[in-house]
């Protein structure tokens, strides 16, 4: 059952896989931000988009990388709860380009790293409620030249694309997604073997080693 909003307080839930993160979290907000309420944790991304549905909280805490889902870590919990009216800080201890950029083309209002305070962090989680962007000093610098070149970004993903036959697109897009390759195979009616060939053909055009890879390469461009 969803808990009942009503003291005024913003709900937060706290989402990374170290049990000890998510106590160590709860605890210096508990301590510095009696305006904040915890009202949930998950260790994983199906348990993540599970109790973000249930608790409906203000502001979601994601660690970047988690296990389960579909391969894109803190990215599949928040396109698993697009549906909902919460909003996503990212707080990891990555400071790569590629997964503030990431996180953030898929519908985080911030990112900051956990060498964060707790006050900052309170503060960042009261902005990201109200509505504003949040990103530690070093790191907005990613997202704006990400999205200051936007136009080249395109550009750039639809010469990708185009090494890519209709069929390879399609295999690519559902891979991303982490369907298996017989799942693949039956949602477009072809033979495993068939998807395996797409598969290599795919990793080869785009120089990617991996399906991992794969995930992240067409979620930054936003082609899943």
């Amino acid at each position: 059952m969803s808990e009942t909003p009503g003291d005024g307080r913003l709900r937060v839930v706290v989402v990374d896989d170290h049990a000890l993160v998510r106590s160590g979290v709860r605890s210096e907000l508990e301590a510095h931000a009696p305006d904040l309420r915890i009202v949930g944790e998950a260790a994983d991304v199906e348990s993540a988009v599970a109790v973000v549905h249930e608790t409906l909280p203000d502001v979601v805490l994601l660690d970047v990388h988690l296990p389960g889902g579909r391969g894109g870590g803190g990215i599949d919990v928040i396109t698993g709860c697009r549906d909902l009216s919460a909003r996503f800080l990212a707080l990891s201890v990555s400071d790569s380009s590629e997964d503030v950029v990431g996180v953030i083309r898929a519908g985080a209002r911030g990112y900051v790293t956990k060498a964060i305070t707790p006050t900052e962090l309170a503060d960042a989680v009261r902005r990201v409620a109200g509505g504003d962007a949040v990103f530690s000093p070093r790191l907005a610098g990613f997202v704006l030249d990400a999205f200051g070149t936007a136009a080249k970004d395109i550009a750039t993903t639809d010469d990708e694309l185009d090494r890519l036959s209709a069929r390879e697109q399609e295999v690519m897009r559902l891979i991303a997604r982490g369907y298996s390759y017989k799942e693949v195979a039956s949602e477009l009616f072809i033979s495993v073997k068939t998807v395996e060939t797409h598969v290599s053909a795919v990793l080869r055009k785009l120089q990617l080693s991996s399906r991992h890879e794969l995930t992240r390469w067409a979620a930054v461009r936003r082609l899943i």
